[in-house]
């Protein structure tokens, strides 16, 4: 089905319609400050640049926790019916040579991806084991993509075969941000 025809998404993305004093213009993006295990807060509400607390670190792409090492990147979710993605902005757990030869190579285009666990549970999924990923750079101007291995998780199907509309709906929904009633007739 193309989602132009449906007028769920008409309302989605048209920016002239307003609901609650907020208009929307399509797909918008989850990001996660932090990996789940970050004990220390929220980085962007502390309002720093680099949160540092004892030997751990977090900055808005990289993070340590004691031994453990984590960078940021983007699980991608095509949407079935249209040619645009929805993304979480989540992170990737990597062993802390991969994370040494990331920080050294990644901008210069050096670095050729390496095995990670992806470290948020997405809203809208639930699973208790974290999804192993190969964590890839296919531009170094962006952020990497976490690309979770087949058959391991719900998440490498959908990476896959899309979500639906109503789907992503969901998990907006779960994140805080449902907007369905946005989308009823006016």
């Amino acid at each position: 089905m193309d989602l132009n025809d449906d007028p769920r998404w008409q309302r989605f993305n048209d920016s002239s319609r307003t609901w609650r004093g907020r208009t929307f213009e399509g797909v918008f993006d989850i990001g996660f400050d932090h990996p789940d295990p970050w004990p220390h807060g929220n980085r962007s509400e502390s309002g720093e640049e680099v949160m540092i607390v004892g030997p751990d670190q977090l900055d808005a792409d990289l993070c340590q926790i004691g031994k453990h090492r984590f960078i940021r990147a983007v699980l991608t979710l095509p949407i079935i019916g249209t040619d645009q993605t929805f993304a979480f902005g989540a992170w990737g757990s990597v062993n802390p040579a991969n994370f040494d030869r990331y920080v050294e190579n990644a901008a210069a285009g050096g670095f050729e991806g390496c095995f990670a666990w992806l470290m948020n549970k997405p809203p809208g999924f639930d699973f208790d084991d974290w999804p192993p990923c190969n964590l890839v750079v296919t531009d170094p101007a962006e952020r990497p993509q976490l690309e979770v291995h087949d058959g391991s998780h719900e998440l490498a199907e959908l990476q896959e075969t899309g979500i639906t509309f109503d789907r992503l709906l969901d998990i907006y929904a779960a994140a805080g941000q449902d907007i369905r009633p946005h989308l009823m007739d006016a």
